[in-house]
């Protein structure tokens, strides 16, 4: 009886031994990669360009800003950035996916590819030259004082101890720190540059320093802001496209803004937006 029972205990281990094999030898392979697939794979980790072609799209990322992108009176999408964009990334060959960021994280996205550009009228920085990779110039901006109409303004020392306003990390509030006089305003941080405008509608503040682009589209004759007005120009500046640092598709990007500039398209949509294109 022992014999038995040893004799069947042996032959439910051989069994069990086989069922184990026989688990990993049906257990289906993976395909091995192609030659093309691994260098198609390298291509992409060494390349921004076709990292976006493979995804058959480019990821851009906006804040909404009159007249460079923002949503017009019909609800639609439109600006001159959103319209230049969609050009260009027909040319690339892929689809714009415009999705709306933080400003004061653009670089942490762009990093993390949760973008792929950062394309919103944006100064063009020796910080941000170092650490991104940018387009040539492509729209002329400066940043500009504003006031509520009759407010008595004679140059920046006008402002000396008075309530200025500008978006927290903006050109506008660099201009600010940089004007002898205006550093020595009482700078009120904002978000945004539009709130820094609403701050001046609402006398909160005495004035406040935005860019010219949207200064000029937001106020005066037929806006909200009728009764603000334009009193000085401050540093003049460039607006640029910015990518990963070494990205390949700014070289792309500049070849074709060139070719946008020479057949009239990028001209017709400055004039279309009220803006001036970059020397």
């Amino acid at each position: 009886m022992k014999k038995l029972m040893s004799l069947l205990l042996v032959l439910l281990l051989v069994f069990a031994l086989a069922a184990c094999g026989g688990g990993e030898a049906n257990k289906p392979t993976e395909p091995a990669k192609t030659e093309a697939e691994k260098t198609t794979e390298a291509v992409q980790d060494d390349s921004d360009l076709a990292y976006v072609q493979s995804n058959k799209k480019m990821i851009i990322g906006y804040t909404d800003y009159a007249p460079m992108n923002y949503y017009d009176d019909n609800g639609d999408f439109t600006g001159f950035d959103t319209e230049l964009a969609i050009e260009v990334c027909e040319r690339l060959g892929v689809e714009p996916d415009f999705v709306e960021i933080n400003w004061d994280t653009k670089q942490v996205e762009l990093e993390a590819k949760s973008i792929d550009c950062i394309w919103n009228g944006m100064t063009i920085l020796p910080e941000l030259s170092e650490a991104l990779e940018i387009t040539q110039p492509y729209v002329k901006n400066a940043q500009v004082v504003i006031v509520k109409e009759g407010t008595a303004y004679d140059g920046t020392a006008s402002l000396i101890g008075m309530e200025v306003a500008a978006e927290q990390g903006s050109a506008g509030e660099k201009a600010i720190v940089a004007d002898d006089d205006l550093k020595q305003a009482n700078l009120v941080p904002k978000s945004l540059q539009t709130e820094a405008l609403m701050e001046v509608k609402a006398g909160t503040v005495d004035a406040a320093v935005l860019d010219l682009t949207l200064a000029k589209t937001m106020t005066g004759p037929g806006t909200n802001y009728e009764d603000i007005v334009i009193v000085d120009h401050l540093a003049e500046e460039n607006y640029g496209v910015a990518f990963r640092k070494g990205s390949d598709i700014c070289a792309e990007v500049n070849k074709i803004f060139d070719e946008l500039i020479a057949d009239g398209t990028m001209g017709a949509l400055a004039d279309k937006y009220g803006l001036d294109l970059a020397d």
